[in-house]
């Protein structure tokens, strides 16, 4: 029986997938968002996006988070890239007998549902980053405001939704750009905050996405 290496030695240290996967999510939602503000004359640009950056790319982001033990970022990105590509196969292959009624029903319950999950996450991104918080914070208010919207099948308050929306996109944009000039070790860093409740002489460290 051969002896095994320590694990240390045996994981090779990888870039940080986060603003990758910040970025993907930034796009997806600000394309969906411009839609639900009615900016877009109701096209589905979104919708290949979903597949491809939103959903696969942050899905590969999640697991590259996994790889880097990150518990936070791999359910936060793995969990996202999943959403939009469960939304975009729901959008694909909807029946054509499918009333407005029942669409808004259906993308209500799935919206409550992320919401559910968003709100746990939103608790937890207190200890990541000011940033990282901003971004739940802003996502929460989306889908809160969107499954209102669809429930009562109200075009205004999914509007109002398409806006919060395109300021998480905002958010997430941001907060991927300091993971990026960061992570680069330059002069130039963003700022993104110390997780809440840090001491203050923890606090007067930079702090990375």
């Amino acid at each position: 029986m051969t002896e095994s290496q320590p694990a240390a030695a045996a994981v090779s240290p990888i870039a940080d997938p986060a603003p990758l996967g910040l970025a993907a999510f930034a796009l997806t939602t600000f394309l969906l968002s411009a839609k639900n503000a009615d900016w877009t004359r109701g096209t589905d640009a979104w919708l290949g996006y979903a597949f491809a950056y939103g959903g696969l790319v942050q899905l590969l982001a999640g697991m590259w988070e996994f790889r880097n033990r990150n518990v936070f970022g791999a359910t936060a990105f793995a969990t996202y890239g999943g959403f939009w590509i469960g939304l975009g196969l729901y959008i694909r292959f909807l029946p054509h007998t499918a009333t407005p009624a029942q669409i808004g029903n259906d993308l209500g319950w799935i919206l409550l549902a992320f919401a559910i999950f968003n709100t746990y996450m939103l608790l937890w991104s207190t200890q990541v980053s000011k940033a990282v918080f901003g971004v739940f914070l802003t996502l929460e208010l989306t889908e809160i405001i969107l499954f209102i919207g669809n429930f009562s099948s109200s075009s205004g308050t999914i509007k109002v939704g398409g806006y919060v929306g395109v300021l998480t996109a905002l958010v997430a944009w941001y907060t991927s750009a300091a993971g990026v000039t960061n992570g680069m070790g330059g002069r130039l860093r963003l700022p993104v905050g110390v997780p809440f409740g840090v001491p203050r002489a923890v606090a007067a460290r930079e702090v990375t996405v």
